[in-house]
């Protein structure tokens, strides 16, 4: 299982591998810390730009058992932007994911879809869809099972 830093330096193509032969898993439950992703960036780039998008704007994401989420943003962990949490199928594969669906919640953001499924214990690996197009990759982890 790969660790989150490991991720900062891998590829689309092996993201997507990875992603494709993971299983839906659980969706997660409470608040999850959250790392952007960015395969075209390079190892250092890839870890820089993550941590400034950690510290001025995406820190993660809040599950509800109610079937919604919160997006946690800035450094003040300020709750917005809900989505509808539930199984469904990927857009890259048609098999079994956890979709996180803004179209019914936010104006703004409602062609936003993001996927999830598990790659290791605590440990999810997120596909970002806008209008039906695969944009970037994230990861979710509970916030005491991190490897920085």
């Amino acid at each position: 299982m790969p660790t989150e830093t490991e991720l900062l330096r891998t590829d689309d193509e092996q993201l997507e591998e990875l992603f494709r032969k993971s299983p839906a898993g659980e969706i997660p439950k409470g608040p999850m810390e959250g790392t952007a992703i960015f395969p075209g960036a390079g190892p250092s780039g890839a870890r820089l730009l993550a941590g400034l998008v950690r510290l001025v704007w995406w820190r993660g994401k809040v599950f509800s058992p109610d079937g919604y989420l919160s997006n946690r943003l800035t450094p003040l962990d300020i709750l917005s932007i809900a989505a509808m949490v539930g199984p469904g199928p990927s857009r890259l594969d048609d098999q079994e994911c956890i979709v996180i669906d803004y179209s019914h919640t936010s104006q703004v953001f409602g062609g936003v879809r993001d996927e999830l499924r598990q790659i290791g214990p605590h440990l999810y690996l997120g596909l970002i869809w806008l209008s039906g197009r695969k944009i970037g990759w994230f990861t979710l982890r509970e916030p005491s099972n991190g490897d920085g």
